[in-house]
């Protein structure tokens, strides 16, 4: 053991069991996380039926948890160094499992609701501090291969969670894609309470309350405007117009305050470099597109496609290895490229895949799911990796930290908006297509007249109109989805020009450049 070795460093800890205890303690934390928010996608029909819920409610299930976790990353680095790295994420992990618990045993929409916020609010602590927890512990020679460790974590969440939540609930029931935490929660907390040794606190920080206040409202007041809109018939409810006269208003606050206030929860500066405004802008769609074509095929394969929720799960997957296999080889190219030119070729992929997305009916092949699938994971890759590196290139050192938070950020309200947005389309297209297809509906139609359509599908017989209407419905519902991917494809084509519109940053030329000129 080193006799300099900070508190908090592996060399300080009596034995590599311990430091190891520690590492994998804090993984566990950001594994479940990541976990969390695409694992419940395929369980969404089951969950529907039984909270009796309808297609565009069902979606609170993941919009609630993303949002509480955007709302709660702001404070995690204060609260950390107020009160210390153990403590948060003790409480942290201990709110995450209780709180998953508590999802496993909900027995309404409104329960799962509000254990789905107190869960995102709990968990969005565990990626940052278990990334600074693992900093901490090694010098910056082998911080490399730990984050590469950190990195495969976060990756494997959100691919493994479809594929594990299919499983669960093809072979026990969708409750357990939440209870699968709790025994991994009760040892990451024990081994963190062991053999964690804290770091120091600074108790002479103060923190933005209100304007992180006024960003928590903000948010939390669109959302709600977003996801009661399509059910209350939008601007003419009241309440959806109280809704979205609290989020403007708490949003001119903000920026009047940010741009005001000596100390801000966020520094306006930082908005005057045009690779990190950029940056944030393409994080924003790729937030968008990921999680809601996630939220929007499980239901797709299976209420349409007729795949079973474990089939649905596997056939998720190849997105999530697409993106793997991009982010291993996109960080080294882009390093050697323009990444421009890189991030495009992925924009170009992701873009493809949602077109042809568009022209899917509920009889495309496993092999044209498993191809369009893997190219849109291996587009987000090369998107989201050189997209990073972009952003922050040109960044001034001092404001790494508050990039970071900010860019976490806008990837969590990325998602939570395009989720709402694609479930309103969803609901709005289903409801024009149907009225559309029942014009043409009426017994006066020759083609619902002759042979055994006159019986099956005649509308003045109440078994005929039954099987008339489930057809329409069906019919209505494949349109339906077909217009949510192109829309989709539209939201994916905002990223070309902003990528033009950064420049090029100098590790990005062919002569050899240290990597110190980006400080």
């Amino acid at each position: 053991m080193s006799a300099h070795a900070a508190p908090h460093s592996a060399e300080h800890y009596d034995s590599k069991v311990a430091a190891w205890a520690v590492l994998i303690g804090s993984m566990a934390g950001v594994l479940m996380q990541a976990l969390d928010t695409t694992i419940a996608n395929v369980a969404l029909p089951y969950m529907q039926g039984s909270l009796s819920a309808s297609r565009d409610q069902i979606t609170w299930v993941l919009t609630s948890y993303i949002v509480a976790a955007a709302i709660m990353t702001a404070p995690v680095g204060w609260i950390a160094a107020r009160f210390g790295k153990k403590n948060f994420l003790m409480i942290s992990l201990t709110g995450f499992t209780v709180t998953s618990m508590m999802c496993g045993l909900a027995q309404s929409l409104e329960q799962m609701i509000l254990f789905r916020l107190l869960q995102g609010a709990f968990g969005a602590a565990l990626g940052q501090l278990s990334q600074a927890v693992m900093l901490d512990m090694y010098p910056p020679q082998k911080r490399g291969n730990i984050m590469a460790i950190w990195g495969m974590g976060v990756m494997l969440g959100p691919i493994l969670g479809p594929t594990l939540g299919g499983i669960l609930t093809d072979t026990y029931n969708w409750r357990w894609v939440f209870y699968v935490n709790v025994p991994f929660g009760i040892a990451a907390v024990s081994a963190i309470f062991i053999f964690f040794k804290d770091t120091a606190r600074d108790t002479t920080l103060r923190f933005d309350w209100f304007g992180f206040a006024a960003l928590g409202i903000c948010l939390a007041s669109l959302q709600l405007m977003l996801d009661r809109g399509t059910n209350k018939d939008w601007f003419d409810s009241p309440e959806v117009v109280i809704e979205a006269v609290i989020a403007a208003t708490a949003f001119y606050l903000f920026i009047v305050h940010m741009l005001t206030a000596q100390r801000p929860f966020i520094p306006p500066k930082i908005f005057k470099d045009r690779n990190f405004l950029g940056g944030l802008v393409l994080m924003f769609v790729v937030g968008a597109v990921l999680l809601a074509s996630s939220a929007l095929l499980p239901p797709y394969l299976q209420g349409l496609g007729g795949y079973t929720v474990t089939n649905t799960g596997l056939l998720m997957v190849p997105r999530g290895v697409g993106t793997m296999i991009a982010m291993m080889f996109a960080g080294r190219m882009a390093l050697k490229f323009d990444p421009r030119v890189l991030m495009t070729f992925g924009a170009v992929l992701m873009s493809w895949s949602l077109w042809d997305m568009s022209y899917w009916t509920p009889h495309v092949s496993v092999q044209t799911l498993i191809v369009v699938g893997t190219v849109q994971g291996f587009g987000m890759g090369f998107v989201f990796v050189p997209m990073n590196l972009v952003a922050f290139a040109t960044l001034a050192p001092q404001f790494r930290t508050d990039g970071t938070g900010l860019t976490n950020l806008m990837r969590n309200i990325g998602s939570a908006i395009g989720v709402s947005l694609t479930t309103t389309v969803l609901a709005y297209s289903v409801q024009m297509i149907h009225s559309q297809l029942v014009r043409v509906a009426t017994p006066f139609n020759r083609a619902l007249g002759v042979n055994g359509q006159s019986m099956m599908m005649n509308p003045q017989i109440p078994f005929g109109l039954q099987n008339l209407n489930g057809l329409i419905e069906t019919r209505a519902e494949i349109q339906a989805y077909a217009n949510d991917f192109l829309f989709m494809f539209y939201i994916s084509l905002a990223a070309f020009p902003v990528i033009w519109l950064m420049k090029r940053p100098v590790f990005a030329a062919r002569e050899k450049v240290e990597i110190e000129v980006m400080e």
